[in-house]
Protein backbone atom coordinates (compact mmCIF):
# COMPACT_ATOMS: atom_id res chain seq x y z
CA UNK A 1 0.00 0.00 0.00
CA UNK A 2 2.86 2.34 0.80
CA UNK A 3 4.22 1.92 -2.74
CA UNK A 4 0.98 3.21 -4.28
CA UNK A 5 1.02 6.29 -2.08
CA UNK A 6 4.60 7.04 -3.07
CA UNK A 7 3.72 6.49 -6.70
CA UNK A 8 0.90 9.07 -6.57
CA UNK A 9 3.03 11.48 -4.56
CA UNK A 10 5.66 11.51 -7.29
CA UNK A 11 3.21 11.84 -10.16
CA UNK A 12 3.67 15.05 -12.13
CA UNK A 13 1.13 17.83 -11.59
CA UNK A 14 -1.42 18.30 -14.35
CA UNK A 15 -0.56 20.99 -16.87
CA UNK A 16 -2.22 24.32 -16.10
CA UNK A 17 -5.07 25.12 -18.41
CA UNK A 18 -4.63 28.26 -20.40
CA UNK A 19 -7.39 30.83 -20.17
CA UNK A 20 -9.05 31.99 -23.33
CA UNK A 21 -7.47 35.25 -24.48
CA UNK A 22 -8.95 38.64 -23.58
CA UNK A 23 -11.88 37.19 -21.63
CA UNK A 24 -9.45 35.49 -19.25
CA UNK A 25 -7.58 38.75 -18.73
CA UNK A 26 -10.80 40.57 -17.82
CA UNK A 27 -11.74 37.83 -15.37
CA UNK A 28 -8.31 38.10 -13.74
CA UNK A 29 -8.46 41.90 -13.54
CA UNK A 30 -12.05 42.08 -12.22
CA UNK A 31 -11.12 41.76 -8.51
CA UNK A 32 -8.50 44.53 -8.85
CA UNK A 33 -10.97 46.82 -10.63
CA UNK A 34 -13.55 46.09 -7.94
CA UNK A 35 -11.08 46.93 -5.15
CA UNK A 36 -10.15 50.23 -6.83
CA UNK A 37 -13.84 51.11 -7.24
CA UNK A 38 -14.59 50.41 -3.58
CA UNK A 39 -11.49 52.36 -2.53
CA UNK A 40 -12.66 55.34 -4.58
CA UNK A 41 -16.20 55.24 -3.21
CA UNK A 42 -15.20 54.86 0.44
CA UNK A 43 -12.09 57.05 0.69
CA UNK A 44 -11.40 59.40 -2.19
CA UNK A 45 -14.90 60.66 -3.02
CA UNK A 46 -15.90 61.64 0.56
CA UNK A 47 -12.58 63.45 1.04
CA UNK A 48 -13.08 65.44 -2.16
CA UNK A 49 -16.60 66.35 -1.04
CA UNK A 50 -15.29 67.51 2.34
CA UNK A 51 -12.59 69.64 0.69
CA UNK A 52 -15.17 71.22 -1.60
CA UNK A 53 -17.44 72.09 1.35
CA UNK A 54 -14.51 73.60 3.30
CA UNK A 55 -13.47 75.69 0.30
CA UNK A 56 -17.03 77.02 -0.07
CA UNK A 57 -17.20 77.77 3.67
CA UNK A 58 -13.95 79.75 3.57
CA UNK A 59 -15.08 81.63 0.46
CA UNK A 60 -18.26 82.76 2.25
CA UNK A 61 -16.52 84.09 5.37
CA UNK A 62 -16.77 87.80 5.98
CA UNK A 63 -15.90 90.35 8.61
CA UNK A 64 -17.72 89.71 11.89
CA UNK A 65 -18.05 85.91 11.56
CA UNK A 66 -17.19 83.86 14.64
CA UNK A 67 -14.65 81.15 13.78
CA UNK A 68 -12.48 78.45 15.28
CA UNK A 69 -9.03 77.78 13.83
CA UNK A 70 -7.53 74.33 13.41
CA UNK A 71 -5.36 75.15 16.44
CA UNK A 72 -8.45 75.64 18.58
CA UNK A 73 -8.36 79.44 18.78
CA UNK A 74 -11.78 81.10 18.97
CA UNK A 75 -12.15 84.54 17.43
CA UNK A 76 -14.01 86.98 15.25
CA UNK A 77 -12.87 87.83 11.74
CA UNK A 78 -11.69 91.44 11.79
CA UNK A 79 -10.35 91.61 8.26
CA UNK A 80 -10.05 89.63 5.04
CA UNK A 81 -6.88 89.49 2.93
CA UNK A 82 -6.00 87.54 -0.21
CA UNK A 83 -4.57 84.47 1.53
CA UNK A 84 -5.29 85.18 5.20
CA UNK A 85 -7.80 86.44 7.71
CA UNK A 86 -7.18 88.81 10.59
CA UNK A 87 -8.87 87.25 13.60
CA UNK A 88 -9.61 89.20 16.76
CA UNK A 89 -9.13 86.85 19.72
CA UNK A 90 -9.33 89.39 22.58
CA UNK A 91 -9.43 93.14 23.15
CA UNK A 92 -6.47 94.69 21.27
CA UNK A 93 -5.25 91.22 20.18
CA UNK A 94 -5.46 90.36 16.49
CA UNK A 95 -3.69 87.55 14.70
CA UNK A 96 -3.32 86.71 11.04
CA UNK A 97 -4.23 83.13 10.09
CA UNK A 98 -4.23 81.46 6.71
CA UNK A 99 -7.59 80.77 5.12
CA UNK A 100 -7.00 77.03 5.25
CA UNK A 101 -6.55 77.08 9.01
CA UNK A 102 -10.17 78.04 9.67
CA UNK A 103 -11.86 74.80 10.68
CA UNK A 104 -15.33 75.85 11.84
CA UNK A 105 -17.70 78.78 11.58
CA UNK A 106 -19.73 79.24 14.74
CA UNK A 107 -23.36 80.20 14.41
CA UNK A 108 -24.14 83.71 15.43
CA UNK A 109 -26.47 84.18 18.35
CA UNK A 110 -29.90 85.24 17.17
CA UNK A 111 -30.81 88.73 18.23
CA UNK A 112 -34.00 89.00 20.22
CA UNK A 113 -36.28 91.59 18.65
CA UNK A 114 -39.03 91.59 21.21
Amino acid sequence: MFDYVMLFAQAPAPAPSQSGGPAGFIVQMFPMILIIGIFYMLLIRPQQKKQKEHKAMVANLKKGDNVVTSGGIYGVIAGVKDKAFTVKVADNVKIDVTKGSISTVLKKKEENTG
